[in-house]
């Protein structure tokens, strides 16, 4: 049986990969890995510009996927993994998911400001909900993720 921290490290490369596909796609660099029990349920990256629908956040997408999958809305046992910090809107879906845990990898303040909306702090904010996520933010592969964003910003500004 692999430990936590193995499988945390596991799961978030998963989703860094998601992430890298993503940009491959020409979408917002982030992915997602939701797993339960030990297993990944679902992986999804993200796609809202290309949807033209700007909820379409990959953590969304994911918590569609899994409880239309688990024909559920609780996904109370299940962990989120995000190559990312998660948005507010992002941490309200999982908070109406019953999703206990969260690990991310690449945290907001490592990232430019067109990635997040003002500049709340999501540990505060989580601390004050009446049902607080276990929130990880694990920086071993943050320079691999911030890295991936950095190239999609990149490619942003260099013509076609």
């Amino acid at each position: 049986m692999l430990s936590l921290y193995t499988m945390d490290d596991k799961f978030l490369r998963d989703a860094i990969q998601q992430s890298q596909e993503s940009v491959k796609q020409g979408a917002f660099p982030v992915g997602v890995v939701i797993i339960i029990d030990g297993r990944p349920l679902v992986a999804v990256i993200g796609n809202g510009k290309q949807l033209n629908d700007p909820t379409s956040h990959a953590e969304i997408a994911a918590i569609r996927t899994a409880c239309s999958q688990l024909e559920t809305r609780d996904l109370s046992q299940a962990t989120l993994y995000s190559s990312m910090e998660p948005c507010l809107m992002c941490y309200a879906a999982c908070v109406w998911a019953s999703i206990h845990r969260i690990v991310y990898d690449c945290s907001k303040d490592r990232l430019s400001s067109m990635h997040f909306e003002g500049t709340h702090d999501l540990v505060s904010i989580n601390q004050a909900a009446r049902r607080p996520i276990n929130l990880v933010h694990l920086s071993s592969l943050e320079d691999e993720a911030l890295e991936i964003v950095t190239s999609w910003e990149k490619s942003l500004t260099q013509p076609s």
